[in-house]
């Protein structure tokens, strides 16, 4: 009985021997290379077991293998025996052991890590962290987006690990929090020793339409458009180039946001300060057109001097046209100073006014009076416009056509192109106006009414009853008179007691060369006649009536 006892005490504790020193599959264990033979390190991790690990996973990405005979390293037990009969070990699934431990405490503490990017993947890349395989999203490889991420590739740097899944064995890393980092704490040192009103060198780093980005050395600094040159830039390139080395002054540092606002213009003489004497009001000046608008044009006079002609300064006569249809950009203009504001900074110049006013130079050469010959340019309602010298026009009303019948009707005698002849009556420069009458070339009424003046008796010609009066002719020149001087007695201003053919004795009221019309009136005749009946026969308190006053008359007229 003693035996077994003893025999069962043995096993047992050989047992809790192999118990005690075999390790577990699953876990780390230390072992020692014993060889290197067809590119796999033989390792005893004791135990009476060895087992074979391929050199790759001794090196670091893009390296050589680091392993001899005779080094201790750690690797991971899968199983205790294989189907060759040995121990199934892995270096790197030590390493990701290892470095998961490490880089969770990391990942805690908000350290950075160190790792290598290795691969490309969708969206990214892979990245080596000493054993744990991250993922780095494209987005996170710099601050600006990168073309080309080969010189990254196999380099050691430093990562910030943004998330990580033990369980689901997920990392993901940013290199740009790390740049952005790096980037933020050489601002803040450059900025500190920068001031407003410095001048500083700077490289141009990148140029757009509104400016270019300057490196003062670690920090960026916008050279906007505008302050680039006292004169107009349309194209910061034409001033600056990539890679060029320029000098600035610091116009304004935002403290809050890092952003520093530079200058170029501050560094030289502003021509502004000479502008009031140099450019008197009314001389005038050669200048350049530098831009275009729909309200004018912005000619150069100097580099940075520009002034604005408005679109009302830039013709006497295009006054609906868009300013690019009189002047170009680059064209050189003669101009007149209108108006300077040095407050603002604004000169205002006329384009026209160096040229004289065409109806001032109409009205010296074309008389009221004149005859003039000319295109018909247009017909409208109420007249021809017809063109004259330096692109103005003159203006026929409706009434000036003709002496004869409706001026509406005259109207369709003409068509545009036509040349016609015409007498200038009235010139207004002020409004810009002429006036020109085509029947004024008829000089029949000036034949008509010789030797007739205001007052005059004479006799007419009826030659149309309308409803308002009566139409009547003096040796061809006719005349209307309306209803209300048909007749002294109001019962006797009927149009319809005349008839066409009728000689009536009419008193002219007005004689209007202007219009070459007469004012005539039979009631006007009658009063007239009446007062001088008056005058030569009676009196009004006389106690004779008008008929005995008339009847006198015409009795003396019979003797």
């Amino acid at each position: 009985m003693a035996t077994n006892a003893t025999m069962d005490e043995f096993e047992a504790l050989l047992n809790e021997s192999f118990e005690m020193d075999t390790p577990d599959e699953g876990s780390v264990v230390k072992g020692k290379v014993i060889a290197i033979e067809a590119g796999q390190a033989i390792i005893d991790i004791g135990y009476k077991m060895e087992g074979r690990v391929e050199l790759k996973e001794f090196a670091d990405p893009g390296e050589s293998p680091k392993i001899e005979v005779g080094d201790e390293v750690e690797v991971y037990l899968d199983r205790v025996e294989n189907a060759r009969g040995e121990a199934s070990i892995s270096r790197d699934k030590a390493r990701r052991e290892e470095a998961w431990d490490r880089l969770e405490k990391a990942y805690a503490d908000e350290e950075r890590v160190e790792g290598a990017i290795f691969g490309r993947v969708k969206g990214g890349f892979t990245v080596d962290l000493g054993g744990a395989v991250a993922f780095l999203p494209g987005s996170q490889v710099d601050v600006r987006p990168v073309r080309d991420a080969g010189p990254l590739m196999g380099m050691k740097q430093p990562f910030q690990i943004l998330k990580m899944d033990r369980r689901r064995g997920n990392i993901v890393v940013s290199r740009r929090a790390i740049l952005e980092e790096s980037r933020a704490e050489q601002r803040a040192e450059v900025i500190g020793n920068l001031t407003e009103g410095q001048a500083v060198d700077g490289v141009v780093k990148n140029i757009t339409e509104y400016g270019a980005f300057v490196d003062l050395g670690g920090v960026d600094g916008l050279l906007h458009v505008t302050d680039m040159a006292w004169r107009r830039v349309n194209d910061p390139r034409e001033i600056l180039t990539i890679g060029e080395t320029v000098k600035v002054q610091v116009i304004k540092i935002n403290k809050e946001t890092h952003r520093i606002s530079l200058g170029m213009k501050q560094l030289q003489d502003d021509p502004w300060g000479e502008v009031a004497a140099k450019y008197a009001l009314d001389s005038t000046h050669q200048g350049r057109v530098t831009n275009i608008t729909d309200y004018g044009a912005f000619v150069e006079l100097e580099p940075g001097v520009e002034g604005l002609v408005h679109v009302s300064e830039m013709s006497w006569t295009k006054k609906n046209v868009h300013p690019g249809k009189i002047v170009s950009t680059s064209q050189e203009v003669e101009v007149m100073v209108l108006e300077i504001d040095s407050s603002k900074r604004r000169v205002s110049l006329g384009l026209k006014q160096t040229q004289r006013n065409p109806w001032e130079v109409f009205a010296e050469n074309n008389p009221v009076g004149k005859e003039i010959e000319g295109e018909v340019k247009n017909i409208t309602e109420f007249g021809l416009f017809v063109g004259l010298d330096n692109d103005i026009d003159g203006m026929v009303h409706l009434s000036d056509i003709t002496w004869e019948g409706r001026g509406e009707d005259a109207l369709g005698d003409f068509r545009k192109g036509d040349m016609v002849k015409a007498v200038v009556t009235e010139v207004d420069v002020e409004k810009e106006r002429i006036s020109l009458s085509i029947k004024a070339l008829d000089g029949s009424f000036d034949t008509a009414v010789d030797g007739v003046k205001r007052g005059s008796i004479i006799t007419v010609e009826v030659t149309s009853i309308e409803d308002g009066g009566i139409e009547v002719e003096y040796e061809g020149a006719k005349s209307f008179i309306r209803r209300s001087d048909l007749s002294r007695d109001r019962a006797e201003q009927r149009p319809e007691r005349f008839g066409v053919g009728d000689k009536l004795d009419v008193r002219v009221t007005n004689v209007d060369a202007k219009t070459r019309r007469l004012g005539l009136s039979i009631k006007a005749r009658e009063i007239a006649e009446e007062k001088e009946a008056v005058e030569q026969y009676g009196s009004s308190d006389s106690g004779a009536s008008l008929g005995d006053i008339l009847g006198a008359a015409l009795k003396s007229d019979d003797e």
